[in-house]
């Protein structure tokens, strides 16, 4: 193969390469969309009440939990009890005495531990579901 032959492909592969990119920034914007979601006055009523939602980024039943408010996520009154390497748990996390994930504390001292659903949240807060 020529030298010209080996420039235009690799030309060619940079240019698959950067539409890659391209495209997959644009399809991530789109899929963290700034528009209300289903349960944004729900999420916010549940901050409102005081409700704090515990958990870390590697708990897959935490990621289960944030899936249930779909776009309204962002809104959650979430803090997060892993420090960045996994391995400890954060100073506010300890205090709060959260042995587990995910946890929701209320403001009456209550705990729900585990995958909840949206209506036991709305029977503890009597925030209303959409």
């Amino acid at each position: 193969m020529n030298d010209k032959r080996k420039i235009k492909i690799f030309i060619l592969i940079i240019g698959l390469l950067i539409l890659g990119t391209v495209v997959m920034v644009l399809f991530r914007s789109r899929s963290t969309s700034s528009e209300p979601g289903k349960y944004d006055a729900f999420t916010t009523c549940l901050k409102d009440k005081g409700a704090v939602f515990y958990g870390a980024f590697w708990c897959p039943h935490c990621q289960a939990e944030k899936e249930l408010f779909g776009f309204s996520e962002k809104l959650l009154p979430y803090v997060e009890c892993s420090t960045p390497d996994g391995q400890n748990q954060t100073q506010i996390c300890k205090d709060n005495k959260i042995t587990s994930y995910p946890t929701w504390v209320f403001t009456d001292g209550s705990q729900l531990n585990g995958e909840i659903t949206l209506q036991q949240l709305a029977d503890k807060t009597s925030c209303l579901l959409p």
